[in-house]
């Protein structure tokens, strides 16, 4: 009955208060689910010295006024003020240089896990939206993560699935700078792609390559590459603004 009542509204985080309510969410929800080592954690924050240089948008609950999702955005004018992507601390990003359009990098999403539903994730992809077609981005990119904590069985399992439908270098290729250890996988093991992952290839990505393993995080890092005129049409209507 509450899923019913709930008011979520999509916002653009701006000023140090907001910030910190987006690094306080990062570290509620990361530190629970992969036990992250995280910067600012004494302060009960994840934080780090790309914050300051993104944009962040976030999902809030208008009944509370809580923050429920969020997520930042590195353009490829600020990366290039910084020297780099996020994602280029992980991978050799080859072909970076030669996408035809402009860059924005996605990071950091997370979503309070009472709210994980399929309305928080579309108010934060209609925001999204509005930051794509205001910037007329032509490509998103980004990571998304794959606990580890089970010792990389679903991360391998994941990756297989991955790898048969939704592998692409045409464009970009992602060459991650520690790669999982090998492991020989069981023949049982159900694969079960994270929301988020599940998500992004909802809507026409795709893996560039293998991924990366964070050992600060816990987590095996995807590299992804959505091209926003190969929106997926079923899902699109969440970039409605952006197509």
């Amino acid at each position: 009955m509450t899923q019913t009542t709930r008011r979520l509204q999509a916002e653009r985080l701006q000023g140090p208060a907001a910030l910190r309510e987006a690094q306080a969410l990062r570290y509620r929800v990361f530190s629970a689910e992969f036990d992250a080592k995280l910067n600012g954690a004494e302060l009960g924050l994840d934080m780090d010295h790309y914050d300051t240089h993104c944009r962040h948008i976030g999902v809030r609950d208008m009944n509370s006024g809580e923050l429920v999702a969020t997520t930042r955005l590195l353009d490829h004018q600020a990366a290039a003020g910084l020297g780099r992507y996020y994602s280029e601390e992980e991978f050799s990003l080859h072909g970076l240089a030669k996408l035809q359009g402009p860059v924005l990098e996605i990071g950091r999403t997370c979503v309070d896990p009472a709210y994980r539903n399929g309305a928080t994730i579309a108010v934060l992809w209609g925001e999204l939206a509005e930051v794509l077609n205001e910037g007329g981005y032509r490509y998103l990119m980004g990571c998304a993560s794959i606990s580890m904590q089970d010792g990389g069985i679903q991360a391998q399992a994941i990756m297989q699935r991955l790898r048969e439908r939704y592998l692409s270098t045409e464009h970009l290729r992602a060459e991650p700078k520690h790669p999982l250890p090998q492991l020989d996988l069981p023949g049982n093991v159900i694969a079960e792609m994270p929301p988020l992952l599940k998500a992004y290839m909802r809507l026409g990505a795709k893996i560039c390559g293998e991924p990366c393993w964070d050992k600060e995080f816990q987590v095996a890092d995807v590299f992804i590459l959505l091209k926003r005129d190969e929106l997926c049409p079923r899902y699109a209507r969440h970039f409605k603004a952006a197509v």
